[in-house]
C-alpha cells in the first residue's frame, strides 16, 4: 500500500442539494417517460387470423400445417438448410428445434382480425363473430391451448369505421370477463393510426371499460400499429409516433409496422412493398428511437409472398422469409408478422439460428463481465445488459435450452434477468 492520498473538496454540501433539487422534475421525467423494459417474454411474431376464420384448432392446425410443409418440401435437416444457407453445424439443431416448437407451440402471438383480414360485415355478423372469439379465446386459455398471447385487432378510429371498432371491442372485452376474466396474455391492437388524439380515444375507451367492471387501473393495454406516414411525421415537423406513446398514458406496449399500408401510403409500388424497402427501414428506425427506454416494443411488419405452390417455389418464399427474419434480428426487431402456415417454419429457423450462432460468444463474454476476469473485450454495463437481454430471448422461444446456457454462463436465469434490467444509474457506470 502507498501513501494515503489526502482527499480535499471546495464545493459545500448545499450545492449538491440544490443542484438535486433543481433536477427532481427531470428525475421524475424520466421514471415516467422512460421505465425501460418490462422484462416480460416478447412472442418473436404475430399471427393474423380473419374473426372469421378463426376456430378452436386454428393454432394447432397452423402447426400441423407447417409440419406438413416440412415433411413434403424438407423433410430433414440437410435439406431445409441446403434451402437456407444454414451452416452444417447449426441444420439440426435448428431443424430438430423447429420441429420441436411446431409440435409444442407454433403460435407464440395470435391475432383475431376485425379490420383488413375480415372487412366490412353486416354488425349482426361481427358481434356474432366478435362474441365467439371471446369464448373461444377463454376456453383455450382454460384448457391450456391457447397461444401465450392472444387478442383482437379492431376497426381503427377513423369516423367512418370508429363506432363498429368500439363495438366489436366492448363485445369481445366483455365476453372474456363474463367467462371468467381477463386472461394475462391479452393483447389488443389498434389499427391505421394517425394522430395521437386517436391514441388518446383508446386510452379512455379502456379507462371506461376498467372502471364498469371495477378492473385495476391500466390493467387493459394495446398496441399502435403504424400504417401511415403522418404516424411517422407529423404536420409540424415532429415524429408524431413519439406522441403517440405519450398519448397512450403508459398503456402503449408495442408498436407494430404495417407494411404494405404504410408503403402505399408513401406511394411505393406494388411490387416494391416490402419490409427491407428504404422507405420501411426509415419508419422503423423512427418508431424504434421513439420506443427505446419507454417499455414500448416495436415489431416488423409482413411478407405477403406466401409458400405455396410446387418445391421450388416453396423454397424461394422460404428463403425469402427467412432473409427478411434474419434482417430484421440484426436490427433489434424481434418480433414480426406471419400470415401462412408456411411462413412458421422459417420464422423459427430465422430466430433459432440468430440466437444459437451467436450463443458461445455471448455466454462467453457475459460470463467473464459477471467473473470480472476481462477478455478480448472490455464490455461495460449497458453491454452486459445487452447480452443477458439476447440469451432471455434466446431461452424465451426455445432456441437456447437453460442447462446449456448455465453451463456456459454460470449464472442463473434470475442472475441473467438482473443484468438484463440494471438501475438507471448503473448504465452509466463504467465496468469494474
Amino acid at each position: 500500500m502507498g501513501q494515503q492520498e489526502k482527499v480535499a473538496t471546495s464545493l459545500a454540501g448545499t450545492v449538491s442539494e440544490e443542484i438535486s433539487a433543481s433536477l427532481a422534475p427531470v428525475d421524475a421525467e424520466l421514471e415516467r417517460r422512460y421505465p425501460g423494459d418490462p422484462g416480460t417474454r416478447q412472442p418473436v411474431h404475430t399471427v393474423y387470423v380473419p374473426g372469421d376464420v378463426f376456430a378452436a384448432d386454428t393454432i394447432r392446425s397452423w402447426g400441423d400445417r407447417a409440419l406438413a410443409a416440412l415433411d413434403e418440401h424438407a423433410p430433414d435437416a440437410a435439406s431445409f438448410a441446403a434451402v437456407l444457407g444454414l451452416s452444417d453445424d447449426l441444420a439440426e439443431p435448428v431443424y430438430s428445434r423447429v420441429r420441436a416448437k411446431l409440435e409444442r407451440e407454433p403460435i407464440e402471438d395470435l391475432r383475431i382480425d376485425f379490420e383488413d383480414g375480415y372487412g366490412n360485415r353486416p354488425d349482426a355478423e361481427e358481434d356474432e363473430a366478435a362474441a365467439r372469439a371471446a369464448r373461444l379465446v377463454s376456453e383455450a386459455y382454460a384448457q391450456g391451448t391457447a397461444a401465450p398471447y392472444m387478442g383482437i385487432r379492431m376497426k381503427c378510429m377513423e369516423a367512418a369505421v370508429r363506432d363498429r371498432g368500439i363495438r366489436t371491442l366492448d363485445v369481445f372485452l366483455t365476453g372474456l370477463v363474463e367467462a371468467g376474466g381477463l386472461p394475462d396474455g391479452l393483447v389488443l391492437t389498434l389499427p391505421k393510426v394517425t394522430y395521437p388524439e386517436q391514441v388518446t380515444a383508446m386510452a379512455r375507451l379502456l379507462e371506461a371499460f376498467e372502471k364498469a367492471h371495477g378492473l385495476e387501473p391500466g390493467r387493459i393495454g394495446f398496441e399502435i400499429q403504424i400504417e401511415t406516414s403522418q404516424s411517422i411525421l407529423g404536420p409540424d415537423g415532429t415524429a408524431t409516433v413519439a406522441r403517440m406513446i405519450q398519448a397512450a398514458e403508459g398503456r402503449a406496449t408495442g408498436l407494430h409496422y404495417g407494411t404494405f399500408d404504410y408503403s402505399a401510403c408513401l406511394g411505393v409500388s406494388a411490387a416494391y412493398q416490402a419490409s427491407d424497402h428504404p422507405a420501411a427501414d426509415h419508419a422503423k428506425a423512427v418508431m424504434q428511437v421513439a420506443a427505446a427506454g419507454t417499455g414500448v416494443r416495436v415489431s416488423d411488419g409482413s411478407t405477403n409472398v406466401l409458400p405455396v405452390g410446387p418445391t421450388e417455389q416453396v423454397h424461394d418464399a422460404w428463403r425469402l422469409h427467412f432473409g427478411l427474419t434474419r434482417r430484421a434480428l440484426a436490427r433489434a426487431y424481434y418480433q414480426g408478422w406471419d400470415m401462412h402456415p408456411g411462413h412458421i417454419p422459417t420464422r423459427y429457423a430465422a430466430v433459432f439460428a440468430f440466437y444459437r450462432e451467436g450463443f458461445e460468444q455471448a455466454a462467453g463474454r457475459l460470463a467473464r463481465y459477471a467473473s470480472h476476469t476481462g477478455g478480448d473485450v472490455m464490455d461495460e454495463p449497458a453491454t452486459a445488459k445487452a447480452l443477458s437481454g439476447y440469451l432471455l430471448r434466446g431461452l424465451d422461444c426455445g432456441a437456447l435450452d437453460t442447462a446449456e446456457v448455465a453451463r456456459l454462463t454460470g449464472l442463473t436465469r434470475a442472475d441473467l434477468e438482473g443484468f438484463a434490467a440494471p438501475r438507471r444509474g448503473d448504465l452509466t457506470a463504467s465496468a469494474q
